[in-house]
């Protein structure tokens, strides 16, 4: 359970290595470091070109790249852990009680604006390449909705209109940073209180027969089939509507325990029960709503992600002797969330699950944890992240040591199954608790990384980059039709086979529009990605 839940112009050097890296345009260029900066998009004549400035000298002549090179490395390439060519690394961005942002309501659009943008700097220097934004923490909308009324972390007012739709700004904003944005939902929590300040609008107050108050709080009740066509139709609204990479679930399904209340749902399991037990049937109802919004979103839009952040822990070898060598609270047992059937059904295209636990913990053992999950998802083709409690540094226990964080990065590269991690929650990009983000720049996120592919998802790769060019000190190429952004490769010499294996030569990933300045000659590799960063064959050149 997540803490905070209850519920240019010219820019400052990066070092990557050999290469010195400034970055400028209007499009952010990212994933370079974390000095780098934002600036002007170059209003020269030729604005259809990314431009990639050179140590050529100034004036100096032209050279036209003539070959492509294939950017697919041999099976036996060695590649170094230490700097993966795919990877995620994402951070959660919660609006539930403007826990991240806004950091509290009623500000201006243009303060709510300056302080997203904050965030997304910040996830940008860093070198990650996601961001998962809560939409709709209770039944509620941080975007215009005719489904359910506007947030009341907005304005501080439930139903108040903001004056403008956030949500085209926020996708906008992240993917000028190279970030992938995932509208992330909450699907059962109805309000925080039981009902007196929701808008007569409100579906629980236009439907109090899905509702189920429960320890302060109403929830949608799960056991409903209109319950389930509702969220259905509210996360299908936002995938369409909006140009969002994925979609979102956190860990809340049916109630945590809490003070032991029993959760009054007898009406709808004795209408609906259908001879299962009581848990199994509130299984059932969870399986049969991811399974329902998988299919609605990839039938909406085929290219967009599905994945859940469930809790650490599926179930305990007690009570299953497959389950993890751990003794804390089961998912699956008391909030009826069993992530391996969606993991073996395909229900999802990711999970992330929250080990939110240190190394040696005796209950939930994160050293246990992560190879459990990583086991778990062998064979299934759906992609495993670690969710990681960057917000416990500097707490207690072992959190207090600044090195426990990173080293759940070391373990994690021993299991090719974990493919990255995600960080709960964006406010401690700010604050750096410990200096723990600086060691993972250091020790490992000391280049870009393209997204990793799910090959279910289909996509394309671009066109190789075409009239790629040297000259006045500058790279340029067209644009290639369906790219979203192009990585680029520098190397010494000749690139081998394996030149483009993993990221030891990568050294920048950057939108159309811009710039980057490096004073290191070599071979200059450019690929073109498309929006699931499905990459194209390299045109090369060299400076």
């Amino acid at each position: 359970m997540r803490t905070g839940h209850q519920e240019t112009s010219v820019m400052r050097k990066a070092l990557l290595a050999s290469a010195v890296v400034a970055v400028a345009a209007t499009a952010t260029a990212y994933a370079f470091g974390p000095d780098a900066k934002a600036g002007q998009r170059d209003k020269g004549a030729d604005k259809a070109r990314t431009a990639v400035k050179s140590g050529a000298e100034p004036g100096g002549k032209g050279e036209t790249a003539r070959e492509a090179y294939a950017v697919t490395a041999a099976p036996d390439c060695k590649v170094d852990k230490a700097r993966p060519k795919r990877q995620l690394r994402g951070v959660w961005i919660a609006t539930v009680n403007n826990l991240d942002w806004p950091s509290k309501t009623g500000l201006s659009q243009q303060r709510q604006q300056a302080e997203y943008t904050r965030l997304l700097d910040n996830a940008a220097k860093r070198r990650f390449n996601a961001v998962f934004v809560q939409v709709r923490p209770a039944s509620d909308a941080i975007y215009k909705s005719s489904l359910e009324p506007w947030s009341r972390f907005l304005t501080g007012t439930p139903g108040k209109d903001p004056g403008w739709d956030p949500l085209p700004f926020l996708v906008s904003e992240a993917h000028k940073r190279g970030l992938e944005f995932h509208a992330w939902f909450n699907p059962y929590r109805a309000a925080d209180d039981k009902g007196g300040r929701l808008p007569a609008a409100h579906p629980a107050r236009k439907h109090p027969d899905w509702v189920v108050k429960h320890e302060g709080r109403l929830y949608y009740n799960p056991g409903l089939p209109q319950v389930r066509d509702h969220v259905v139709k509210v996360v299908t609204d936002v995938a369409t509507r909006y140009d969002v990479d994925g979609v979102h679930f956190d860990d809340y399904f049916y109630p945590y325990p809490g003070q032991g209340t029993r959760f009054a749902d007898e009406a709808a399991f004795r209408k609906y029960g259908g001879g299962k037990s009581l848990a199994a049937w509130r299984r059932d109802n969870v399986n049969k709503l991811v399974a329902e919004v998988d299919d609605a979103v990839h039938k909406a839009r085929p290219e967009v992600k599905f994945g859940i952040s469930p809790f650490g822990i599926w179930r305990n070898k007690a009570q299953d002797a497959s389950g993890s060598r751990t003794s804390g609270m089961s998912a699956y047992d008391q909030i009826f969330a069993d992530s391996r059937h969606w993991i073996k059904n395909g229900t999802v295209d990711y999970v992330i699950p929250q080990l939110y636990w240190p190394r040696g913990q005796a209950n939930a053992d994160y050293s246990v944890l992560a190879p459990w999950w990583a086991e778990e998802v062998k064979g299934s083709g759906v992609h495993l992240y670690i969710g990681q409690a960057l917000y416990q540094v500097g707490t207690t226990g072992a959190w207090r040591k600044p090195g426990e964080l990173p080293a759940h990065l070391t373990l994690n590269r021993e299991h090719k199954k974990i493919r990255g991690d995600v960080y709960f929650s964006a406010k401690s990009l700010l604050t750096n608790p410990l200096g723990v983000l600086d060691r993972l720049d250091s020790q490992h996120y000391t280049r870009p990384a393209l997204l990793p592919l799910i090959k279910d998802l289909g996509g394309e790769a671009p066109a190789a980059p075409a009239d790629l060019r040297a000259s006045g000190g500058e790279l340029s190429w067209k644009p290639s039709q369906g790219a979203r952004a192009y990585a680029v490769y520098r190397v010494d010499g000749e690139p081998g086979r394996c030149a483009t294996a993993d990221a030891t030569n990568l050294v920048g990933i950057v939108s159309d529009g811009t710039a980057i300045a490096t004073k290191t000659p070599g071979t200059y590799l450019v690929t073109a990605l498309d929006r699931l960063h499905n990459e194209s064959e390299a045109a090369q050149i060299k400076v």
